[in-house]
């Protein structure tokens, strides 16, 4: 990969975040649905894709993220509820994030369990 590709996908993906995090300031619910918006994973398929990644392996990387997006929804349940009950936003964010991680990993040791990630 040059490095002209390098920081054509470093652009898009710091425009997707700028982009939405101005909108955000402007509308919340359109802030949030365009940073929901799962074109970092689209992105990465194409990527993949054209590089010259098999059909199966781009597969098994879309079922992977559709097991570890579950996991990463513990952030978004746990944060708003402490920032509510008056915890400052980075003790609700760190413990979101350490939620998150947790998750992550009981994922991934279920999925090794049982072979989801199509490399058993």
């Amino acid at each position: 990969m040059t490095w002209v590709e390098l920081l054509v996908k470093g652009l898009f993906s710091g425009g997707m975040i700028v982009g939405a995090s101005e909108v955000a300031k402007r509308s919340i619910v359109f802030g949030a649905v365009i940073i929901s918006l799962p074109l970092s994973s689209i992105f990465s398929m194409i990527m993949l894709h054209r590089d010259g990644v098999n059909s199966e392996d781009i597969a098994a990387y879309a079922e992977s993220i559709l097991y570890l997006v579950l996991p990463a929804l513990a952030l978004f349940a746990v944060m708003p509820v402490l920032l509510r009950r008056g915890w400052d936003f980075w003790p609700s964010l760190g413990i979101g994030i350490i939620a998150t991680l947790a998750l992550y990993g009981a994922g991934i040791m279920l999925a090794t369990r049982f072979a989801i990630d199509g490399q058993a």
